[in-house]
């Protein structure tokens, strides 16, 4: 990677409450930041880490996000407060022992390399990346997302530092969550009984606290979360809590609000979600229409494959498939279905679906679903529906009965769980999820 020249200044601005977090990381060796989403907590932990490397002893240096991209793109990156910005023209892009790597040499750092490998954490074997290595400060973004083998390898690796240091920040969540019972609430009581050396500095942020967002746009980002809804008490209220009751509130609670009779206009494109049954479930069909530039999201059509065990094979879903694929086509006739995406878990099924529409002479592109988080798919269509972007078509009985009745699961009190025991359409509603999941980004709904 080119060196960037050193010409501009970044653009910091921060209230008296960050300056005052970021002042106490200079003393302190446990660093986090918590609460609501686009609080500022990450630039905070970015430019006190940038900080403390200048001067810091150790030559190696971790950071971590749920994947290494993720790492890269908001710790390296930060929209332009990242750590190759505030070294700009002192660092490269580079390899470490396999892994990305910022390495730092310049004026700041005193013309003492310094390397900064970024690695993902959300796997039980993402340790295995930087097992073996000496670390000496570690930042790390959404550490409730990193599985909890790479916490442990992570301060593990931090044993010999000569300036043992660590920047966390996250969103809340379950208050039984393991981050909080087994690190951050443990940190917080041994501090207060003056059992934990090297100093502890936690702070809460609201996206209140935050003075680079104006009014409006904070008032904009706020309208896409129901007040009603757990995304809302945790990403813009920054309260721990359990989720519990049902997934889609504001859908159960009126669901003629989000039906329609009609058919849409400005379809843009249509795709199809697929997921196949087992034992316990059906193979159901979800048609769902893209409108405008990413604008709202319509379901058309659903449809479940009716029969028990043994009685539905591979050709009765390509047949069935088939039809559905008619059936919506002829709803529509002047748009497009460009995709059919089917549960990626089954590839020899998939591949016969392949064969099927090739033999009937239909163009349409049929491809693995993009599955992500479970709950950034639930986050992103509940954003949708509180911003008025999500509709069904009155005919769809399977999605509405789907997404009237899906709960959270009451005995997960760590983590959020969608309840999966057989009492809802569990089918359907990963069928719709399929339907749209590669496109949420697109939507620009914050998930």
């Amino acid at each position: 990677m080119a060196r960037v020249k050193s010409k501009k200044t970044i653009p910091y601005k921060f209230s008296d409450k960050h300056k005052e977090y970021i002042r106490r990381c200079r003393e302190c060796v446990y660093n986090i930041a918590e609460g609501a989403v686009r609080a500022g907590k990450t630039v905070d932990n970015v430019l006190a880490f940038c900080f403390a490397l200048c001067n810091s002893p150790d030559k190696l240096h971790l950071a971590t996000a749920s994947t290494a991209p993720t790492a890269k793109l908001i710790i390296g990156d930060c929209n332009g407060f990242g750590v190759e910005h505030f070294f700009r023209g002192q660092c490269r892009w580079g390899k470490y022992k396999g892994n990305e790597a910022l390495i730092i040499c310049g004026k700041a750092t005193k013309y003492k390399t310094k390397i900064v490998i970024f690695v993902g954490g959300a796997k039980a074997d993402s340790y295995k990346k930087f097992r073996g290595t000496s670390i000496g400060m570690w930042i790390a973004t959404e550490i409730d997302l990193h599985h909890e083998e790479t916490i442990k390898e992570a301060l593990t690796r931090q044993a010999a530092a000569k300036c043992r240091k660590l920047f966390w920040d996250l969103n809340p969540g379950s208050p039984f969550a393991m981050i909080y019972k087994s690190y951050i609430d443990e940190y917080a009581r041994k501090d207060a009984a003056g059992e934990l050396r090297g100093g502890y500095n936690y702070a809460h942020f609201t996206i209140y606290d935050n003075i680079n967002i104006t009014d409006e746009q904070r008032e904009n980002f706020i309208s896409q979360y129901n007040p009603l809804s757990i995304e809302y008490r945790r990403k813009i209220k920054g309260e721990r809590c359990v989720a519990e009751g049902l997934v889609f509130q504001q859908f159960a609670d009126n669901p003629e609000r989000f039906k329609l009779s009609r058919k849409y206009n400005g379809v843009k494109f249509i795709s199809i979600g697929v997921d196949f049954g087992g034992n316990k479930s059906k193979t159901t069909f979800v048609a769902s229409a893209i409108i405008g530039s990413f604008q709202k999201l319509g379901v058309i059509a659903d449809h479940k494959i009716q029969g028990g065990k043994g009685t539905i094979d591979p050709d009765m879903v390509n047949r069935e498939l088939i039809d559905f694929y008619k059936y919506v086509q002829s709803l529509y006739p002047n748009s497009k279905i460009m995709y059919i995406f089917c549960d990626n878990e089954a590839q020899m099924v998939i591949n016969g679906i392949r064969a099927a529409f090739t033999r009937a002479h239909i163009p349409v592109a049929i491809r693995d679903c993009y599955k992500g988080a479970i709950n950034n798919r639930i986050y992103a269509l509940n954003g949708l529906m509180t911003q008025g972007r999500f509709f069904v078509n009155e005919e769809c009985s399977n999605v509405i009965d789907s997404l009237s009745s899906q709960v959270w699961d009451a005995k997960e009190v760590t983590k959020d769980v969608r309840l999966d025991d057989g009492t809802f359409d569990i089918d359907t509603a990963d069928a719709l999820e399929y339907s749209f999941s590669s496109f949420i980004k697109q939507f620009n709904i914050s998930a």
